[in-house]
């Protein structure tokens, strides 16, 4: 079982390195929930993510997360203890703290920029994260981290990247002057020089060539003419 949990984890990691460009270290934003049902399930993150996604990890969270925890009270306390054990991250929430949901969503707003991870058990979380393309979702279930597959979303984002329509125009003139710099340019130009070439004759050069046949035929008529007359005269 483990083995296969492995083989989809590789999978999923390479559709998001491919198509979104995710590097290492992988950025892991956790929230509130994913700590709790960590610590129930006697889950070590810090050593167990980077070995499931295959490379290194930033455990990463923000002060409104640590907030929402510390709110809770007691119930959440050991969650709050392993939130604070991770690099907090600046959100736009400093004087106005928000739940957990909304600030882990406004730190994947305009594409996602970061490339971060999003690990959490707010199912309503998860369904926003998924409106959203290339954005890794992490959960734990059966006592088991689990990265879930890319959303239709993210295929469909993916789909269209594909058939050129999310191109920028400022892309593609980037493409061209690359293309231009590495020669592929003069190659094609040169291609279509060769095959002008190899068509068929050039009706300019066989109409000269009719020229000249007609004026070689016309200087013989000539020169009888003259003789014709110096024996007339004689």
């Amino acid at each position: 079982m483990g083995v296969t949990r492995q083989k989809h984890a590789k999978k999923i990691m390479s559709f998001y390195k491919y198509n979104f460009q995710f590097r290492e270290p992988f950025q892991v934003l956790l929230d509130g929930t994913f700590c709790q049902a960590a610590l129930r399930n006697k889950i070590q993150i810090r050593e167990q993510l980077p070995g499931y996604l295959a490379g290194a990890a930033q455990l990463c969270t923000t002060r409104c997360v640590i907030k929402e925890l510390e709110s809770l009270g007691k119930a959440l306390y050991g969650a709050k203890l392993i939130a604070q054990r991770f690099e907090v991250r600046n959100c736009s929430h400093h004087k106005n703290p928000v739940s957990g949901s909304a600030c882990l969503l406004s730190m994947i707003e305009d594409g996602n920029p970061h490339h971060f991870f999003i690990a959490t058990q707010d199912q309503d979380l998860s369904n926003k994260v998924k409106r959203k393309p290339g954005i890794p979702l992490l959960f734990i279930i059966q006592n088991t981290m689990v990265l879930d597959k890319p959303s239709p979303k993210s295929l469909a984002f993916v789909q269209k990247l594909q058939t050129n329509q999310l191109v920028p125009e400022y892309q593609k003139q980037s493409i061209v002057e690359l293309k231009e710099k590495g020669g592929l340019v003069k190659q094609e130009g040169e291609k279509r020089r060769k095959r002008k070439r190899a068509g068929g004759p050039n009706p300019l050069s066989c109409l000269k060539k009719k020229k000249k046949k007609t004026q070689e035929g016309q200087e013989p008529s000539a020169e009888k003419k003259k003789r014709r007359k110096r024996k007339r005269n004689r």
